[in-house]
């Protein structure tokens, strides 16, 4: 005979006034929990009590019921509910559905209270999203789903942002094959078959990361940070009927602009209107672009700019607010920060004397009339104005151009007519006699990064070879012997191994780079352009016997000097792609030998990149490499400790901390390195007097000269080649 199964029996349910419960000292939570007592009071005030307590008789002494009962389970509502009653909105006595727990149990009340809170599992985020999703299309705004989970607006935001993913994708994450953190990552685009697209990319490589997909779904956008939006704003960008995708999950900076077509033509009205104002001043010729290349001005000459002096009032004014700077600065030394009005009063104050230091040039009438005005966009969004450069077509003598006076608009024949006004490319328009002329430049989308160390990619390779082509073209014109001997191999070359030039045709063309933005700031760029200004204040203006004349008269050093800064600006060290067909563009076998000849000019000239201003950061080198570059460059600098003290951090926080690590070390990647530097030259070769008797035949008759012997010829005005 079967033996008979045992029936469970569970606690009965009974209803308690609520004054004759009292918490239980044996409840296990004891640590304050994510919603508080007042949001939970709210929510049981709303809804009701969605849940019972469990409880137990009190018994005294003798083992009888005293009527009172302990909350083991259950304590944070009944708290709740005591509130409610504090607040005088529920009555002390209010029946509450209760779990009674029979006394005598084997059960103990630790057990009951660490079971609620242990048995049972948080809601899957899924689950919530389509509760969420419920009820909004029932009716319900965020702000009031928020409100009555007790949880920040942002939360429903996020969990409702996830109806743009593809169903397939949530699928996928319900099935656990996808991270929470890979799901929100999708979010960035609503375009299902591009999430389709990535995630069949990525699910079974390496490349799986949040910020990997995030790149891949962005890679072709325009972020909200660039300087075209920031130009414009996002404000007239969305009245334009523009939108914009947000990244709810991260820190988004703005997001990124749906519209890049719309964005351009506002870049373009907007940019057009800033020309033709400027244009009114009566400039010859304004040309406006969203950015120019680095070197664009070099070919012109600026013409002489004056600044209004000061008036006592202004100067007196002036020492006042430097005054209050200086004493706001000593006032609070010792503190840590400053307060926030005291803040805000220096940035007023150093604005105010940016404005006296800073006043607005004035050009001659004669000089406006036959220069132009270059209008470019900086990186802040603010509009970078270059006024006063000359054309050497433009450099006419002041009676002719008396005699001209204000000359007709340019024709169809004449160079400076152009007659496409499409955006598209680029815009010339006639304000007031003078050639309008608006372009932009689209910029090219970031090439994708991968996860194992391969060669850098040809984008990197031509900002990085930018910085070294214009240090390289500053140190040779440091260099005037290494410049001389530059040229001279240039002209041995060009008569003894190509064919010979036609007369002589020996020229320097200026190698301008391209990229990257803030080249313009690189020391050696900052330094070339001081020095060509110099010289370009220095040379005379007139005819070609007037030049021929100040150069024949300028002492050797000047010569020297003045021939190293003009070969300087012919180096080129730029990494191009090479051409495979050879038809354009530069041969693999071309560009090895460029690089080769950067590597000797750099020996030559002792250039060392970070000497010269250049260091690894996260914009331009590390957030632009793999993972694995970037730990091998923390090895190379600071050894296999400081690599594995990142190697465990996502790939922005990586390259964040790397770029510190990396700080004042010296640290250069390849591109930048120098094989055998130890054996470099002095940059300045010895030489010696060569006797006549020891000089070749042909140059033995020239050695003694109507100035006289060898012997007699100055030792400082030898110039020796290696």
């Amino acid at each position: 005979m079967a033996k008979a199964v045992q029936k469970i029996t569970l606690s009965r349910s009974r209803d308690i006034p609520l004054d004759k419960l009292v918490l239980s000292q044996s409840n296990v939570r004891k640590i304050k929990a994510d919603i508080s007592i007042e949001e939970l009071a709210e929510d049981i005030a709303r809804r009701g009590l969605l849940q019972s307590l469990n409880v137990r008789p009190v018994l005294d002494p003798e083992g009888a019921e005293t009527g009172m009962f302990d909350v083991p389970a259950g304590g944070r509502r009944f708290q709740a509910l005591t509130l409610l009653v504090k607040q005088k909105r529920l009555a002390k006595n209010t029946p509450i559905p209760c779990i009674l727990r029979a006394g005598g149990n084997d059960i103990l009340p630790e057990d009951d209270s660490l079971a609620e809170n242990t048995q049972r599992a948080a809601l899957h985020p899924l689950d919530q999203f389509r509760a969420f999703q419920a009820l909004r299309e029932k009716g319900q705004t965020e702000e009031q789903i928020a409100a009555a989970f007790f949880v920040p607006a942002s939360v429903v935001k996020q969990r409702l942002k996830l109806v743009t993913v593809v169903p397939e994708l949530l699928d996928t994450y319900a099935a656990d094959q996808m991270a929470l953190e890979q799901l929100m990552a999708f979010t960035v685009s609503s375009d299902h078959e591009r999430q389709i697209q990535v995630w069949n990319a990525v699910k079974d490589s390496w490349q799986r990361e949040p910020h990997s997909i995030r790149r891949k779904l962005t890679e072709t956008s325009v972020r909200c940070t660039d300087r075209r939006m920031r130009f414009v704003g996002i404000e007239a960008y969305e009245q334009a009927g523009g939108t914009r995708t947000r990244d709810l999950f991260e820190d988004d900076n703005g997001g990124w602009i749906d519209d890049v077509g719309l964005l351009d033509r506002l870049v373009g009205e907007k940019l057009k209107t800033e020309a033709e104002a400027i244009a009114a001043e009566g400039w010859k010729w304004v040309k406006a672009d969203v950015g120019f290349e680095y070197g664009h001005t070099f070919s012109f000459r600026r013409a002489v700019a004056t600044r209004a002096e000061l008036t006592e009032e202004e100067r007196a004014t002036r020492e006042a607010l430097r005054g209050e700077f200086d004493d706001l600065e000593a006032e609070y030394a010792d503190a840590g920060e400053y307060p926030d009005e005291v803040d805000a009063r220096l940035g007023e104050i150093e604005a105010l004397l940016d404005g006296y230091e800073n006043r607005p040039e004035t050009f001659e009438p004669a000089d406006i009339r036959r220069a132009g005005v270059f209008i470019s966009i900086a990186n802040d969004g603010t509009l970078d104005i270059q006024r006063g450069y000359i054309r050497a077509e433009d450099e006419v003598p002041e009676a002719e151009e008396g005699a001209q006076g204000d000359a007709a608009e340019p024709t169809g024949d004449h160079p400076d007519y152009r007659d496409d006004l499409d955006y598209a490319g680029d815009r010339d328009d006639r304000v007031a006699g003078s050639v309008v002329t608006v372009g932009r430049g689209a910029d090219e989308p970031e090439e994708d990064d991968g996860e194992v160390i391969k060669p850098l990619p040809d984008r990197l390779l031509s900002e990085l070879t930018a910085y070294r082509t214009v240090a390289l073209q500053d140190a040779l014109a440091r260099n005037p012997e290494v410049a001389l001997t530059a040229l001279l191999h240039k002209l041995t070359c060009d008569l003894f191994r190509t064919t010979p030039a036609k007369v002589i045709e020996a020229s320097v063309r200026a190698v301008h780079p391209a990229a990257p933005d803030d080249l313009k700031s690189f020391p050696p760029a900052l330094s070339i352009t001081e020095r060509h200004e110099a010289w370009q204040q220095d040379i005379p203006q007139e005819d070609d016997d007037v030049l021929w004349t100040w150069i024949a008269g300028l002492d050797t050093a000047s010569r020297l000097a003045l021939l190293a800064h003009c070969v300087s600006f012919g180096v080129n060290a730029l990494h191009e792609k090479p051409n495979p067909y050879s038809g354009y563009g530069v041969s693999e076998h071309g560009l090895k030998q460029r690089m080769a000849e950067a590597d000797r000019l750099s020996l030559a000239t002792g250039l060392d990149m970070f000497e010269a201003g250049w260091e690894p950061t996260v914009d331009n080198y590390l957030s632009r490499v793999t993972k694995p570059r970037i730990l091998e460059a923390v090895r190379e600098a600071k050894g296999d400790g400081a690599a594995q003290m990142i190697d465990h951090l996502k790939k922005g926080d990586m390259a964040t901390e790397a770029a510190r690590l990396l700080q004042g070390t010296g640290w250069l990647p390849e591109i930048f390195r120098v094989e055998s530097a130890e054996d470099a030259v002095d940059p300045v070769p010895d030489f010696e007097i060569v006797e006549a008797e020891d000089l070749p035949a042909f140059l033995a008759d020239d050695a003694v000269g109507p100035q006289g012997s060898v012997e007699e010829i100055r030792t400082e005005d030898l110039v020796a080649a290696e």
